[in-house]
């Protein structure tokens, strides 16, 4: 399209570069870009477009926004619709007609005409009115979300009104706490955010007060993003909602609350826990979300080496001992044990935890949430477990020399123990139990395999570009710069798609350490970490320093990031 542009006298070869500059630095279509710079007008465009592939060009500026009739929009999927930047625009003797980004492509038109039951007509468009269409017709839940706001802001305050039924305390709760929540925007927002989060793939919500404003952040990828958030009014309806929702009493504004909440979509059931906290200003909340969908994952393609995940594999087919998983708080602990639990959970076995909180209910699991206020300790239930006829045994965390000595003792008498610790690396494990007061033969004949983990974010895939490292860095990292001759070093620019942060996802880095028989005699001769460590390494273990340097060289990760999560 660039070079008819240019032939056609439409645009200049400088006016072309800057075009692809804009593309590269935005992520948006070449032809928005253009339009975008005022380069060149989107008729324009749309006409050399039109006339190159012999279709129609249809003026959008109208139906974006009106709108297309709903009997014609639902002949697309709006997934479908926004991935491939296209939507159906009108009917007419039995053919569909679609402005497409594309329209000359055959295999996306053959899609179109299988999904809609139709034959298709493809049409040329403006494609900032074709983005407008689309985000239109088919909004997001980022999208949904940014509406309701411009809403509530058009509206004004929502109306408080007081229950006449609720207890006689009602005028000491916040204010909004007792509104009618049947359709009350609170309602609304709250539904528009939950699912705007899950579709974003946040794993934690944040609605925090302040003196002025509200504030709406997600955790994605590890760094927390701010979003649209409505008037601070609506803070007290928000809370009370929340609490309706989680089953918590919305009158106790003075002490901290938990509960969960399970939200129902199409493509399954997404739960949530919450927490409340009282601050200066007001109940601070926060939604961790727990998706069960990303428990069946296949730790090689989160970034488990091969030879680290047949070391590990081959630890949890042992009938007894324990697998332990360390790093510190956020580096996927928990989601690499509740994997292992959906891998090994089976008629045929009996599986009991003791957890705090419990993150994910697992039908087949006997899942304990371990309550101190009442003595149900890890160590109590853990107590309790040996008498239930365990196979396996998942204690949440490993606190105490009683936890410890109980799961010892537990792994040495013919049951798979797995748990976790907060250690640096996976040497560090074995002296840390030694430390706590675990005697050394014990720990040594006890332990099958220790694993620590870190996550890194991933170089965006949309905007990622070819990047160097001075040898100095490389050095600095702990890599020979020959190394890195024939490396792919990526670094992401920022575009819609990442929310302009040059990353998207994220993968582990693993240490898995097997208790060879040299490393069990270590533990026993009481040998401080580092002569573990470095026994490991002679029989191949991958530090989590060197598995973050193989990530950084095939360009899934950055160097800064693996430096952030891992030391020398």
């Amino acid at each position: 399209m660039l070079a008819e542009l240019t032939s056609r006298g439409a645009i200049t070869t400088d006016q072309a570069e800057q075009g692809l500059a804009e593309r590269a630095r935005s992520g948006m279509r070449l032809g928005y870009c253009l339009a975008a710079l005022g380069i060149a007008s989107e008729a324009a465009i749309a006409g050399v477009v039109g006339e190159v592939m012999g279709v129609q060009v249809l003026e959008l500026n109208g139906q974006a926004a009106s709108g297309v009739p709903d009997s014609v929009a639902h002949r697309v999927p709006g997934t479908f619709a926004h991935r491939n930047f296209l939507c159906p625009v009108s009917s007419r003797a039995g053919r569909l007609v679609v402005a497409m980004g594309e329209p000359d492509n055959l295999r996306l038109v053959e899609d179109l005409e299988f999904i809609a039951g139709m034959e298709i007509e493809p049409a040329a468009a403006g494609e900032m009115a074709l983005l407008e269409l689309i985000e239109r017709q088919y909004p997001t839940p980022e999208v949904a979300v940014t509406r309701l706001i411009e809403e509530l802001d058009e509206v004004g305050k929502p109306e408080v009104r007081s229950d006449p039924s609720g207890p006689d305390d009602r005028d000491d709760l916040p204010r909004g706490a007792w509104v009618e929540l049947g359709d009350e925007p609170a309602v609304r927002f709250i539904d528009e955010m939950l699912e705007s989060a899950i579709s974003r793939g946040a794993s934690d919500i944040h609605i925090e007060p302040y003196e002025r404003e509200l504030r709406v952040r997600y955790r994605i990828d590890g760094a927390l993003q701010q979003v649209s958030a409505p008037p601070l009014e609506m803070a007290a309806s928000l809370s009370s909602r929340l609490k309706i929702m989680a089953n918590l009493n919305i009158a106790e504004r003075r002490l901290p609350q938990d509960g969960r909440i399970k939200v129902t979509r199409p493509d399954g059931a997404v739960d949530m826990r919450v927490s409340t906290l009282p601050t200066l200003s007001g109940e601070k909340i926060v939604l961790r979300v727990l998706d069960r969908g990303t428990l069946a994952m296949d730790l090689g393609a989160f970034g488990m080496g091969r030879r680290a995940e047949r070391e590990f594999m081959t630890a949890l087919e042992d009938p007894h001992g324990m697998v332990l998983v360390t790093g510190p708080t956020g580096s996927g602990k928990t989601t690499t044990l509740y994997s292992v639990l959906a891998r090994l959970n089976t008629d045929g076995v009996n599986i009991q935890t003791a957890e705090d909180p419990v993150e994910y209910n697992m039908t087949g699991v006997n899942q304990v949430q371990v309550r101190p206020a009442i003595g149900l300790t890890f160590a109590a239930a853990l107590r309790s477990f040996l008498r239930q006829d365990p196979d396996i045994v998942l204690v949440g965390e490993i606190r105490d020399l009683e936890t410890a000595s109980i799961a010892v003792k537990a792994a040495l008498t013919g049951h798979l123990v797995l748990s976790t610790l907060h250690t640096n690396d996976a040497a560090s494990t074995v002296t840390r139990l030694v430390d706590m007061g675990v005697e050394p033969f014990n720990a040594a004949a006890a332990i099958n395999l220790v694993t620590a983990q870190r996550l890194v974010r991933c170089v965006c895939g949309n905007c990622s570009r070819e990047t160097r490292y001075l040898p100095r860095a490389l050095r600095e990292a702990g890599m020979d710069p020959a190394e890195a001759s024939g490396a792919r070093f990526r670094r992401g620019a920022g575009c819609d798609a990442c929310g302009l942060t040059g990353f998207s996802g994220r993968r582990g880095l693993y240490e898995v350490m097997p208790m060879s028989r040299a490393i069990r005699q270590l533990a026993l001769d009481r040998a401080p970490a580092h002569q573990i460590k470095q026994r490991a390494v002679e029989e191949g273990m991958v530090t989590l320093r060197r598995d973050g340097l193989k990530k950084a060289v095939r360009g899934t990760t950055t160097l800064e990031e693996v430096l952030r999560v891992t030391s020398a």
